[in-house]
């Protein structure tokens, strides 16, 4: 199965390329913090090294020995894990759940860092990242170009030239979903060329296309608002770089539409599946952007600094997002995180890995209705964007994927199909 392969092959060499990182930066760490930054490095080197080995040889999974404040969870769900198997000796590295392990090996990757300062606040993905947008430079200036165009007009727009524009950005945001470190174990994945030119050629590549619904529901909501209640969008995020630029475009669309009137953008605590936005990625994009010497660039990150400052952007990270649980555990496992989702009008989840915790990455026959696979997880009305990056699917019509099959054997895990799918 496409899990065999990244627990045999993608998942050491993101290890050996994290380690090989921390060895490139053994120089700075040194400038910094003198002996103690080397020490910390080598010790983070071997402890990375140990892990690594672990994985290759199928080893059991241990407990986490750390005392971050989430050890007692992941500790817990490893026992759950033990129960599942029945006897059948616990849960190792190639006998488990692949979302399981997955998410451990990054959470052991944190811990290899965080248990060694002075080096403990030392993002080891952080340069691919910025590498990614770097990059992507050129998709991300037409991109904020023709949104800075789109702003001037806004105002004269019918209800039918401003449906026309969310779709447009959604599929940006779709298709910029791309751009994943992870999946490329962290080889170069950045987007080169402007997407808004080729979105009408992608439009058969939307397995199932929602985007009417997403629609409706906004109008509806835009419709019947109050005062005192504000229309809430929130996005959790997936990747930094390109990705990230087309999720800040779509956000500063719904608030210069009035489809919104505030947006809560969600990321990762801890370094996460190589590409995923943390609290400093968003804030370095945003300083990026503002600094940049192209006039609608530096314009995009001014006024999005400026939505920060006044509140109608909101930035939140949680613990939760970086557990192994599936989403249809968040009510019982983070209900603070449940309860605020439930204020929101409409959540929107970016990407694969929240594609995979959202219908708790099974083997689901691909007809089944997403609403089923959400298994009880509904805090709000929800929409999954996501291009196709592992062998879960569900909510295709009878027959939608056989078809594809039989001339794609690939089609789940090549990234070329998307959904834009609501419950």
């Amino acid at each position: 199965s496409f899990a065999y392969f990244t627990i045999k092959d993608r998942l050491p060499q993101i290890l050996t390329r994290t380690i090989d990182t921390l060895h490139r930066h053994k120089n700075e760490f040194f400038e910094e913090h003198g002996e103690k930054g080397v020490e910390a490095e080598k010790r983070a080197i071997s402890f990375l090294s140990k892990l690594r080995n672990e994985l290759q040889t199928d080893k059991p999974v241990t407990p986490l020995e750390d005392e971050l404040p989430d050890a007692m969870l992941w500790n817990q769900y490893l026992d759950y894990q033990r129960n599942l198997s029945n006897g059948n000796g616990g849960p190792s590295w190639f006998q488990s759940p692949w979302l399981y392990v997955e998410c451990y090996m990054y959470r052991r990757i944190h811990a290899a860092l965080a248990q060694n300062p002075p080096i403990d606040n030392f993002d080891v993905f952080k340069e691919g990242k910025a590498q990614n947008f770097f990059e992507s430079q050129g998709a991300i200036i037409a991109l904020c170009t023709y949104f800075q165009e789109l702003l001037k007009n806004i105002k004269d727009l019918d209800e039918k030239q401003l449906q026309e524009e969310f779709f447009k950005l959604l599929q940006v945001s779709l298709w910029g979903n791309k751009c994943d470190l992870s999946f490329s174990a962290g080889e170069e994945s950045s987007q080169k060329s402007s997407l808004l030119q080729c979105l009408e050629d992608m439009v058969p590549f939307i397995l199932v296309n929602d985007m009417e619904k997403l629609w409706s529901l906004l109008q509806n909501a835009k419709n019947r608002k109050t005062d005192k209640c504000k229309v809430r969008v929130d996005i959790i995020l997936d990747n930094a770089g390109f990705e990230l630029v087309s999720d800040f475009v779509l956000a500063d669309f719904l608030l210069s539409s009035k489809l919104a009137d505030e947006v809560h953008f969600r990321g990762k605590s801890i370094p996460w599946y190589v590409s995923d936005t943390t609290k400093n990625d968003f804030n370095w994009t945003i300083k990026q952007l503002q600094a940049a010497n192209h006039m609608w660039m530096s314009r995009c990150g001014i006024n999005w600094e400026g939505n920060l400052k006044k509140g109608v952007w909101v930035y939140h990270d949680h613990m939760f997002w970086t557990l192994p649980h599936d989403f249809s555990s968040m009510a019982e496992v983070a209900p603070d995180l449940y309860a605020d989702l439930q204020k929101s009008n409409l959540l929107l989840f970016k990407g694969d890995l929240n594609y995979r915790k959202l219908t708790g990455d099974r083997k689901w026959e691909h007809t089944v209705p997403f609403h089923q696979a959400l298994n009880k997880f509904h805090p709000a009305p929800l929409c999954s964007l996501r291009t196709l990056k592992s062998d879960t699917q569900v909510g295709l019509k009878p027959g939608q994927a056989e078809q594809i099959q039989a001339s794609e054997p690939e089609w789940m895990i090549s990234g070329k199909y998307g959904v834009v799918q609501f419950d």
